[in-house]
């Protein structure tokens, strides 16, 4: 069996974001890019199971411009075995993602999809449902454990009241939840290893997808600036400040 993990580059979480002058994106020159933490996971989650025998390979694939490269090779640098780089430079959303993944789906004989639950850039949540959907396949949502037996994936998952434990058939679709697992670093040799390892490169024509999203971005609109504190005298006239003035009491 072969496992495709889905990897997206987003913005360092440490990163000092900044809206461009258009307000319709963020300044991206001189920003670090990382792969998405809950995809990390994924990774992590795959490689485990091709260790324990449960696969065969672990194949990243990740949609962006020629430099989304170098999350794939992060991700074999973990340990999968090969990547795919769909190179696409304008907007990704949700939707086109999902076709994407779909025809690199289509193009393997893949028999379990894990992704991170979402993207801590759009934090939309909906590509694996997607994908799921277009592939008629069956799901199993924010997975904090994951075991393959007798080809079912029993799935637990957190769910409002708690945990929910539930088995579905493979080829299946997961996405990864953060007690999923603690994802390994990626060591010196292993990044040394990556860069032998095989890359394939296509773009949206040769899947025979159309450049086009459901979701626009209108108008992106920086924090207000947080004002300065200031020292008050006592108890007493802490509590009136809160009360007559934040208006929090």
């Amino acid at each position: 069996m072969k496992i495709l993990v889905p990897v997206k580059r987003v913005p360092d979480y440490e990163a000092k974001i900044r809206v461009n002058s258009e307000k319709n994106g963020i300044v991206t020159d001189g920003i670090k890019w990382i792969v998405n933490p809950f995809d990390e996971i994924a990774v992590e989650e795959a490689i485990k199971i091709r260790d324990g025998g449960g696969a065969e390979e672990v194949v990243v694939v990740g949609i962006g411009p020629e430099d989304s490269v170098t999350q794939l090779r992060y991700g074999m640098a973990m340990g999968a075995d090969r990547g795919i780089l769909v190179k696409h430079d304008g907007y990704v959303d949700s939707d086109l993602a999902s076709r994407v993944l779909a025809e690199v789906y289509k193009k393997g004989e893949y028999g379990l999809i894990i992704m991170g639950k979402q993207s801590i850039d759009s934090d939309a949540n909906q590509t694996s449902q997607l994908l799921a959907e277009r592939l008629n396949l069956p799901q199993a949502c924010f997975a904090s454990k994951v075991e393959l037996s007798d080809g079912k994936a029993i799935v637990t998952r957190e769910v409002d009241g708690g945990l929910e434990t539930i088995a579905v058939s493979t080829p299946c679709v997961i996405s990864t939840d953060l007690r999923l697992n603690e994802p390994r670093y990626a060591s010196l040799p292993g990044i040394m290893k990556a860069k032998k390892k095989p890359m394939e490169e296509l773009t949206l024509a040769d899947l025979g997808v159309e450049d086009s999203t459901k979701v626009r971005i209108l108008r992106m609109n920086p924090p207000a600036e947080r004002s300065a504190g200031r020292k008050v005298e006592d108890v007493a006239a802490l509590l009136a400040a809160l009360q007559n003035e934040a208006k929090v009491l």
